[in-house]
């Protein structure tokens, strides 16, 4: 098994075998929480604007998601796993739209299957990828808007490589790290208080605590969806 870790979007044109579009804080961790709650069908798009046309074909779809962090006129939620972490959304079908994780899955063109990355299902993606066996895992950290590296999304990649190539993670230190030496302002933003929660960054880092991966998947209008993997 080849491990390579990429960045950004030239890293996810690069991708090929499985790959894991990383977004830690926090595409792809509110992506599980809005699973773990019942969502029908996750639909990530990269284009904002089809996100509004999907909304307004489907005016029962349901908007979720930012840009430059924030979120966008007219969406339901933001980006932010803590705005939606006890909401039901059963039965429902969500449009999520951001700038840095979907954007990695639009550009995965090479790839030859694409689940999502991050901490709080850490050990479910890293037993998928053992069950599958791949020549070729590439790991993709979207980091900060797809335009600059972000350390949460290293961190998650080597996580990951080294756990898969046998050796010990250490998720504490990265946790330490995450919260006294990281550039943690651009994550505890408060231009806008409904789009990036405090809690957040604690949910973002909840390690393991959901047992199943995210698989973009075929859908409808050359769309995906991200399918649920109980591991």
């Amino acid at each position: 098994m080849e491990i390579h870790i990429y960045q950004l979007i030239e890293g996810a044109r690069k991708a090929k075998g499985l790959t894991v579009i990383i977004d830690v804080f926090r595409a792809f961790s509110v992506a599980c929480f809005v699973t773990a709650n019942g969502v029908k069908d996750l639909i990530p798009v990269g284009d904002i604007q089809t996100a509004y046309r999907l909304k307004e074909e489907n005016p029962n779809y349901i908007l979720m998601g930012e840009r430059g962090g924030l979120i966008q006129p007219g969406f339901d939620y933001g980006n932010s796993p803590s705005s939606i972490e006890f909401v039901d959304f059963t039965g429902k079908t969500v449009v999520h739209t951001t700038s840095a994780g979907t954007q990695g899955i639009a550009n995965a063109v090479g790839a030859d299957e694409i689940i999502t990355g991050s901490f709080v299902n850490a050990q479910a993606i890293i037993d998928y990828i053992r069950m599958k066996e791949p020549a070729n895992v590439s790991l993709v950290c979207m980091g900060w808007e797809a335009k600059e590296e972000a350390d949460e999304d290293t961190l998650f990649a080597q996580y990951v490589k080294k756990v898969l190539e046998g050796q010990p993670g250490d998720f504490n230190s990265i946790a330490h790290f995450m919260r006294h030496e990281s550039r943690t302002g651009k994550f505890l933003d408060t231009r806008d208080p409904a789009s990036a929660p405090p809690r957040d960054f604690d949910l973002c880092l909840s390690l393991d605590k959901f047992n199943f991966v995210l698989k973009a998947e075929p859908y409808r209008e050359s769309l995906v969806r991200l399918q649920k993997i109980n591991l």
